[in-house]
């Protein structure tokens, strides 16, 4: 390259810094601007030799010239520019010199203080957090004060000690905990940081504490779905607040996924239906209370929610109801970009391939199949188009179907595996799928969730030794997985063998998982084995109401049965032919009870 054709590209890249410079300057708070930081030569030939040098890679003589410039003509947009190149350099020490700089320059700077805690935090400083934030607070307009106070917790999140993180918070809020405007929002957000900290009691009294202080605010009811599944009595503070006229649609949403990561369907299902009544522009409940109804193969239902979705996902995007709390950063939930509505379709059309499929319209399936277009989606597009081919009676084909779709990582691979056994258990063939979860395990040893998969498909053969030897290495592996103690105890039960000690294993599963019905009926199981008939009733009729599961009804139909309620038996039983008559404990429970339906 010839001297002249440098020179000619560094009077380039100074004209397009000088045309950035005019440009940026343009735009700084207005605000925090004083009256004598107007750019004069001298300045304006600064900034450009300190944003060619940041342009030619030497982001310390940027941050040198930059924040002279700033600290000669106390300007809060220079100030900030240096410190982001000190940031993108990587250099935190560096950053906090510029924001105490500022600081002082401006002490009024909201900015300022903003900067300058999130920095202390990533220098692993919090005990100089609580100075600047103090001051932020205190500099606050009052109508923005409580926002403040609830972003809070997540400022702190960068805390690792969760208890230091929650003395802190208490030292920061301690001024406004008694003021009328601050006591809530100071009430929620410690209560979740003492939930943080691992306190689910003291997190409760406070989420009481702040409701009993606003019954129609939301905060408070947000913090005791937090609390929930391994806090029960928090429920109640959420319905409460839900049964008040005016509740927030966010709330109940927020209160549907809790709901759903425990299991209980059948009251997700209820509080959708409110949302859908009170709300039903909003396109995503529809997909979720779809999805809950494929789960519980009420197939019509969720052709109907799930189609009324696509109808609603092609048009303009309402408003959707939000979670976030004041002052929080992140985006609203729901329905927002044109990508989110697309990948959603994509799971509505697998939704109601499923629900076809349920249906027993093998061409419905494969017509809501033919609409994906997604290589993400790819696997379980095929897996269902196996499936289907599969109830055909076409095994091979389904099976060279799944292991067709391209592996473009060890995890795709594990994936593929995994949908293969899963067709294959589908339609009962269980030696193929443990010959498949066997390949599996050897592929990817020790593998938790593979190894409890064989375990299942081995019990189905009536290998119980080795379904006890998976159970238990699946256990070693990962001490705090429910299923497996759930599993390990239910097969015990049900053969009548061990019960205290399948008792013993059921508990433990319940209390890594509160609330799920399935291991709930499994506890039940146990307690009928027992000769506990009326708790194990009891139990049973909890978890048939919130998840009206085949299996489960199974169960509390043969209790009934032996306890002389012949009539609801019956009832039960019938609900649950009518969802999955080819259901194996069922159909087992009434050939041995001898009952016709």
């Amino acid at each position: 390259m010839t001297g002249s054709n440098v020179r000619k590209r560094s009077l380039r890249r100074a004209a397009v810094v000088a045309a950035s410079l005019l440009a940026w300057c343009s735009c700084a708070p207005a605000q925090e601007v004083p009256q004598n930081s107007g750019m004069d030569a001298p300045l304006f030939y600064q900034l450009i030799i300190g944003e060619m040098e940041l342009s030619a890679g030497r982001a310390g003589n940027a941050y040198d010239v930059i924040l002279d410039a700033a600290r000669r003509h106390n300007d809060p947009a220079l100030f900030q520019r240096a410190v982001e190149i000190a940031l993108q350099a990587r250099a935190g020490d560096q950053a906090l010199v510029a924001a105490r700089a500022w600081r002082k320059a401006v002490p009024d700077s909201v900015d300022a203080l903003r900067f300058q805690a999130q920095i202390l935090l990533a220098l692993n400083k919090p005990d100089e957090v609580v100075e600047p934030v103090a001051a932020w607070l205190a500099g606050a307009p009052l109508a923005e004060r409580a926002g403040l106070i609830s972003a809070l917790p997540r400022l702190l999140q960068r805390v690792p000690d969760r208890k230091q993180a929650l003395g802190l918070l208490e030292r920061m809020v301690s001024p406004y905990r008694d003021l009328p405007e601050t006591r809530l929002a100071s009430q929620v957000a410690l209560g979740r940081m003492t939930l943080a900290a691992g306190q689910p009691d003291a997190a409760l009294a406070l989420a009481r504490l702040a409701a009993t202080e606003d019954p129609a605010a939301a905060g408070p009811a947000l913090l005791a779905l937090d609390l929930l599944p391994g806090t029960a009595a928090a429920e109640a503070i959420v319905t409460d607040y839900l049964a008040r006229a005016g509740a927030e649609a966010a709330v109940r949403l927020a209160y549907v996924r809790a709901l759903a990561v425990s299991q209980r369907y059948a009251d997700a299902i209820a509080q959708l239906n409110l949302v859908t009544r009170d709300r039903p522009e909003l396109p995503e409940p529809w997909l979720t209370l779809g999805a809950l109804q494929v789960e519980l193969k009420h197939s019509r239902e969720a052709e109907s929610a799930l189609q009324r979705y696509v109808q609603l996902a092609g048009q303009p995007t309402p408003a959707a109801p939000s979670t976030t709390s004041a002052g929080d950063d992140d985006e609203a939930d729901g329905a927002g970009a044109p990508a989110t509505q697309a990948r959603d379709l994509t799971q509505a059309w697998l939704l109601l391939a499923q629900a076809a499929e349920q249906r027993g319209d093998v061409k419905a399936a494969e017509s809501w199949l033919a609409k994906v277009d997604s290589p993400q989606r790819a696997l379980e597009v095929q897996a269902r188009r196996g499936a289907l081919l599969a109830r055909q009676g076409q095994i091979k084909q389904a099976r060279a179907l799944i292991q067709a779709v391209p592996e473009r990582t060890g995890d795709d691979a594990r994936a593929k595996l995994l949908a293969e056994a899963q067709m294959l258990r589908e339609v009962k063939h269980w030696r193929e799928a443990a010959e498949v979860l066997k390949t599996a395990n050897q592929r990817f040893s020790n593998d938790a969730d593979l190894i409890y998969e064989q375990a299942m498909v081995e019990e189905k053969l009536e290998r119980f030794a080795e379904m006890e030897r998976l159970l238990r290495k699946v256990i070693d592996l990962k001490p705090d997985h429910p299923h497996a103690h759930n599993a390990l105890g239910y097969s015990l039960a049900d053969r009548n063998q061990r019960l205290p000690e399948a008792r013993e294993l059921i508990a433990k599963a319940l209390s890594m998982s509160p609330g799920d019905p399935f291991i709930t009926d499994s506890l039940a199981w146990v307690e009928f084995r027992l000769g506990n008939r009326n708790e194990a009733l009891r139990l049973l009729r909890q978890a048939y109401q919130a998840r009206p599961d085949t299996e489960i009804g199974a169960h509390l139909g043969e209790v009934l049965w032996v306890t002389g309620q012949r009539d609801e038996a019956r009832q039960i039983w019938a609900q649950a032919r009518s969802r999955d008559a080819a259901n194996d404990v069922l159909r087992e429970t009434l050939s041995r009870l001898k009952v016709g339906l």
